[in-house]
């Protein structure tokens, strides 16, 4: 197509596709103007007052876990420090009981697995029936023939992940093993087998849209670190991919602030979250472009979220910042908490709580907007929605601990109260009928412990 530029500007964008007659490898097909995933902030809601800092580690935000730097999404580095994810510390953070003088849970450190024996991965027939005894193995159809064909890939992908996140890959600590081979390189192989689907629908020459693939999983789960591992397992097989949240569709300071004014004595829209705080016609151009780059030089630039902004209250990231992606893309991985979430009757949100009621209007627009988009789904289930006040409170008595600022416990019970009663309310209908307007032969489904370990379906 002749006559395309997407324009970008941070509130609007208008797409067309440009045909270049530079050189191939300079053939710029642009979709310009979509910086880079958040700062770690802290909101104290009580005082109505929010503290800032930045880290260039493992980064708890308010709706996930950030595995990197700014610009982690987009520009992967082999060598991270991920200090907040148990499995590679060879720990978990559990609660001990007693509470200090200032009101906060102290933290120690148990082996919530076995952590001082090592496993030799040098052992291909080991690995082999490791990977075999895996809770995911049946959901994906994976057989041994199936991983005894392709054993030699498992090894690549392990080594790739041991690489991206600092772990010796010859002697891996069961929780370590566990998490690369039965949880990431599974998933990432039900993706490529996701992609081989899509793309067979479609004849020799055709423009191929990349999939889009949704992750729905409560805050604090590991969504955002298993999307980082599947993004860099893609580009290290020269599949080009491109990430983004929810968060990433928040208003501007402006529109969350008239959003504010016009729910006065609602809590669960003073803040971004819920439904109503994301700016949809903007999500939709956003997906739509992404969903455009099918040929070799189209670019475009994704937007990104700055929490950090406005003291914490956040705003949409500065354009100049906004990471770059370029076609032909072959997936899109798009995760947040709330992505299938089905309205339910006014009754129904009214008896979780009647805060509920506009939320759940709101949430009308958001089938359009975000689900009929996405081609395929993981699913990731927790058995008890409290285990997200336990995931956030470990979050922040860690950065307490490392010397930063932190919420107190009373501050995190405030602020997983303005979500618990959106999960309440609708993780039952999207467990039992999945995300709104999925083909159930294409939902992935994973259920997950305390200890964000997938386990096998109760």
């Amino acid at each position: 197509m002749r006559g395309a530029s997407l324009i970008w500007s941070p509130w609007q964008w208008q797409a067309t596709l440009q045909q270049s007659t530079t050189p191939k490898n300079n053939n710029n097909n642009n979709i310009k103007g979509f910086p880079c995933h958040s700062v770690y902030n802290t909101f104290n809601f009580k005082k109505r007052r929010f503290l800032s800092s930045s880290s260039s580690c493992s980064i708890f935000n308010d709706d996930h876990v950030v595995t990197a730097s700014s610009a982690s999404r987009t520009k992967l580095s082999p060598l991270l420090s991920l200090s907040g994810c148990s499995w590679i510390q060879d720990n978990s953070m559990v609660l001990d009981s007693p509470t200090s003088n200032n009101g906060t849970t102290s933290l120690k450190k148990c082996s919530a697995l076995p952590t001082t024996k090592t496993v030799d991965v040098s052992s291909v027939s080991d690995l082999f029936e490791f990977i075999c005894s895996g809770p995911l193995v049946d959901k994906i159809g994976i057989t041994p023939e199936n991983v005894g064909q392709s054993i030699d890939k498992w090894l690549l992908y392990g080594s790739q992940l041991c690489r991206l996140f600092q772990l010796n890959e010859l002697m891996l600590t069961i929780p370590q093993k566990a998490r690369l081979y039965h949880y990431y390189i599974p998933v990432f192989v039900w993706c490529q087998d996701q992609i081989s689907l899509h793309t067979s629908k479609f004849n020799d020459g055709d423009d191929v849209p990349p999939l889009v693939i949704g992750f729905s999983a409560p805050q604090g789960c590991g969504k955002t670190t298993l999307v980082f591992a599947l993004d860099y397992l893609f580009k290290t097989t020269k599949m080009k991919s491109a990430t983004i949240s929810i968060d990433d569709f928040y208003l501007t300071a402006q529109g969350q602030a008239k959003l504010r004014e016009e729910n006065p004595e609602n809590a669960l829209l003073e803040y971004r979250g819920n439904a109503g705080s994301h700016d949809l016609p903007f999500s939709v151009q956003t997906i739509e472009a992404l969903t455009q780059l099918t040929k070799d030089g189209m670019k475009m630039k994704v937007p990104r979220y700055d929490k950090s902004a406005y003291s914490g209250r956040g705003d949409r990231g500065d354009v100049t910042t906004w990471p770059e992606v370029e076609g032909p893309l072959k997936v899109i991985l798009f995760e947040g908490w709330m992505l299938g979430f089905k309205p339910l009757p006014a009754e129904a949100v009214i008896a979780v709580d009647p805060q509920l009621e506009t939320v759940n209007k709101n949430l009308e627009a958001y089938y359009e907007a975000w689900d009929k988009y996405i081609d395929a789904w993981v699913v990731i289930k927790i058995k008890d929605p409290s285990y997200v006040y336990r995931w956030r409170l470990q979050a922040e008595i860690a950065m307490r601990q490392a010397g930063k600022a932190g919420m107190s416990d009373d501050e995190v019970n405030d602020f997983v109260s303005r979500y618990l009663p959106a999960y309440k309310a609708y993780l039952p209908t999207l467990y039992a009928e999945g995300p709104s307007g999925s083909d159930p032969d294409r939902v992935l489904a994973i259920d997950i412990d305390e200890e964000r370990n997938p386990i096998l379906a109760t």
